[in-house]
């Protein structure tokens, strides 16, 4: 990983924004990532979001931080935030912004147990692959604490393949529809191409129920979004 993602963040972070990321999918094509967006207050974040921080308590995890702008607001509140992400740059404007304990580390090598655990901004992305829900939530309920919860956000991205006609050309013999490959571009180099998994609810619920999950519905988006509660 060139981690372009971290070094487009410093470079914003370090006044010297010129230009965005451009990202896009297997089934989608090139769009703009704004930099300032990443570094939001509370105010400019989805509802989504906004009712996450609202819930999150005792001590918490915050998986794939990017700028830290959640772990911010919740440690500006009092709360104990541990942010962790796979980029070394993100993690770097992280320390720089102000956030006490933010560490370079894939979920699956982190061992603390926490009140909250965060996975936010299509969460079940980090998941990369139908295949490896299970995997992931097992590991996740090992970090919890007694009455822990996990708040995740994701979209059923099932309306990307409907026609004109209002019917859906996904290809029966395919991979789960939510299963994308991801691109990320900046300032005219590429990032190597990761998994990255957005999950309907039904789908996420059933994975849940198999560990011995309990999983609601806290709150639905205006696009096929929602923000789920694990615990």
């Amino acid at each position: 990983m060139k981690d372009l993602f971290g070094q487009a963040l410093l470079d914003y972070q370090n006044g010297q924004y010129t230009e965005d990321i451009i990202t896009s999918t297997s089934i989608s094509d090139d769009d703009i990532l704004p930099l300032p967006y990443l570094f939001r207050s509370f105010k400019d974040m989805p509802k989504l979001e906004q009712k996450a921080l609202k819930l999150a308590k005792g001590r918490i995890l915050d998986v794939g931080c990017g700028t830290g702008c959640h772990s911010l607001c919740l440690q500006e509140k009092g709360l104990n935030v541990k942010a962790i992400d796979i980029s070394k740059g993100a993690i770097v404007v992280c320390k720089l912004r102000g956030i006490l304990n933010a560490e370079v580390k894939h979920l699956l090598d982190e061992t603390e147990t926490f009140d909250t655990i965060l996975l936010l901004m299509n969460g079940t992305g980090i998941f990369q692959e139908l295949s490896q829900v299970t995997k992931y939530l097992t590991h996740l309920k090992s970090l919890l604490k007694p009455n822990g919860q996990i708040l995740i956000d994701s979209s059923d991205i099932k309306y990307m393949y409907e026609d004109d006609d209002g019917g859906f050309w996904m290809d029966a013999h395919a991979n789960y529809y939510g299963e994308l490959d991801y691109f990320l571009k900046y300032k005219g180099k590429e990032e190597s191409p990761m998994k990255w998994l957005y999950l309907d609810f039904d789908t996420l619920k059933l994975a849940c129920e198999t560990v011995g999950f309990k999983c609601e519905i806290i709150l639905e988006g205006a696009h096929f979004d929602y923000l789920a509660r694990l615990c």
